[in-house]
């Protein structure tokens, strides 16, 4: 090849080689104790690519992404960017490496501007007005060239989680950022927020830079992504073209066996009315109104999933129907009133009504961490006749019921007497599963069934909740995954702001018209 110098003589040229890595993982490992979470991980990510990483939870990404950012330093290996080897000892070389990373909570000061977050920790000096005037000319054309609009004077607290994700994007990008990492990226988002978000991520890669994508959402990584590397007990197992694989190659390199990936059920034949739920209004402590008036009703043999972007009132519905929040309305269970306050709204004169419930946090308000898993295979049950009596518990005869639970629940390890903390996430969610589900309630409340939880686990839940379905109980499904909710259930009512959307038959919904009721835009359907 030929060119032309500086004074416009031609000269000859290299022949452009081999593309480099934007970035080069070479033999990582690290060990916490005893636990070896990263164990010789090679990985290669080209420039201007979307690659993903996938895995179940304990697999090591987050780690591995951590000793990438300078969170973690790893026990052996290096670091290659852009082909030169890099020590990376914490974030800030990080950042000057070009590397950027968008945490799936994000890491804004609330009160603060979007012009002041995005500064913060950027300043060019003790004068914060230069910094600020120079940012803001920074984000006018970032957002013109990514799709990144944000007003630069919004409180953070005052704008969606859809806004402040961008915020975290022109705040590596501000920081000249040529690789972005995300963690679980639209974990918060409406489908629309995150169709808006993969037009950004597909600008980004258009225009040069390098993205890394941790999810666990197999549609996702089919869909936005062009490399996808898959993680198993700390080791890489496998990096593949998206275009030459599929979910179900990648869910069974993920958990080492064939994964079913669409829940099998029969049509719902719906019985009598289980719980009717009427002008229910909840006002929380800051005098906030959490539910407007929230009604509906679920039959016998039929599943309800609740949609909803995390915060719009879902939480403090299952807290009401549990009986861990006082309320005013009115609800009917088999017809008959329960009460939602005073002494009889606890939790314990709800299960003794026929009202399991899983609650959305399982490690704060489902288990006690610190306790065997037979102890917190009995919690809210405790009472019990057939378990004990008075101060009197049969603890020989709960050891050997939780075994059995563990048993048909697949809990790993099957060992009742380790406490709930030593159980991966998945399985701590199995212990309370079976606890709620083996009572055969009436009506089962089930917050984020899913969350956190391995592939292969999400399976055996999602197996539960339809068989549970089947053998004619109510089941009332939150969800923020908006796949679980369409799969799972035979209707769908969408909740926004402490108020019903609408509600759509299942078999008749779409992700665009659900998402719009979860933006806030009402479909027209009453509930």
């Amino acid at each position: 090849m030929t060119g032309q110098n500086a004074n416009g003589a031609r000269q000859a040229t290299a022949a452009p080689g081999p593309q480099v890595p934007a970035i080069e993982l070479r033999g990582i490992s690290k060990a916490f104790g005893p636990v070896q979470a990263n164990k010789d991980i090679s990985m290669r990510v080209m420039p201007g690519t979307i690659h993903g990483i996938i895995g179940e939870n304990g697999a090591g990404k987050s780690t591995l992404m951590s000793i990438l950012y300078g969170f973690y330093k790893a026990d052996a290996g290096e670091i290659v960017i852009g082909g030169n080897p890099t020590l990376i000892p914490d974030s800030q070389a990080a950042i000057t490496a070009g590397i950027g990373m968008v945490f799936q909570h994000f890491k804004l000061v609330e009160n603060f501007t979007v012009l002041e977050n995005i500064i913060l920790g950027a300043e060019d000096g003790g004068l914060l007005r230069p910094s600020l005037a120079k940012a803001r000319a920074a984000l006018k054309s970032l957002a013109a060239e990514y799709e990144l609009n944000v007003d630069p004077d919004a409180v953070i607290e005052d704008i969606g989680v859809g806004q402040q994700q961008r915020v975290e994007i022109l705040k590596a990008l501000y920081r000249q950022a040529d690789i972005l990492i995300l963690d679980e990226p639209t974990g918060v988002l409406t489908p629309a927020e995150a169709d808006h978000l993969f037009r950004i991520l597909r600008n980004l890669r258009d225009e040069g830079k390098t993205i890394i994508l941790i999810t666990h959402k197999l549609r996702e990584i089919m869909e936005i992504t062009d490399t996808v590397s898959v993680m198993r007990r700390g080791e890489m197992t496998a990096t593949v073209k998206t275009a030459e694989t599929s979910p179900e190659q990648l869910a069974e390199l993920m958990v080492g066996r064939k994964v079913l990936l669409r829940v099998e059920k029969t049509p719902a034949t719906p019985g009598k009315p289980v719980v009717e739920v009427e002008n229910l209004r909840v006002v929380d402590a800051a005098g906030i109104e959490r539910l407007r008036g929230v009604s509906f009703s679920i039959r016998a043999g039929e599943v309800l999933g609740l949609a909803g972007v995390a915060g719009n009132g879902q939480s403090e519905l299952l807290e009401v129907l549990g009986g861990m929040m006082a309320a005013t309305g009115q609800v009917l269970l088999n017809g008959q009133p329960i009460p939602l306050s005073g002494p009889h709204a606890d939790g314990q004169s709800r299960r003794a009504a026929g009202i399991a419930h899983v609650p959305e946090d399982r490690q704060r308000k489902g288990l006690i961490m610190d306790y065997a898993a037979w102890e917190n295979s009995v919690f809210g049950y405790h009472r019990d006749p057939a378990i004990g009596r008075g101060p009197l518990m049969h603890n020989a005869a709960i050891l050997d019921h939780a075994e059995q639970q563990m048993q048909r629940f697949d809990v790993r390890p099957p060992n009742p007497r380790l406490p709930a903390k030593a159980f991966s996430g998945g399985n701590q969610q199995k212990v309370v599963l079976a606890r709620e589900i083996e009572r055969g309630p009436d009506l089962l409340l089930i917050g984020q069934p899913t969350r956190g939880v391995d592939i292969g686990a999400i399976e055996f839940i999602h197996q539960q909740i339809i068989a549970l379905r089947d053998a004619g109980k109510a089941i009332l499904l939150v969800s923020v995954e908006l796949d679980e909710i369409m799969a799972l259930s035979d209707r769908i009512a969408v909740i926004f702001d402490g108020r019903i959307m609408g509600e759509v038959p299942a078999d008749q919904a779409s992700a665009q018209e659900l998402g719009l009721m979860m933006a806030g835009v009402s479909s027209g359907k009453a509930a």
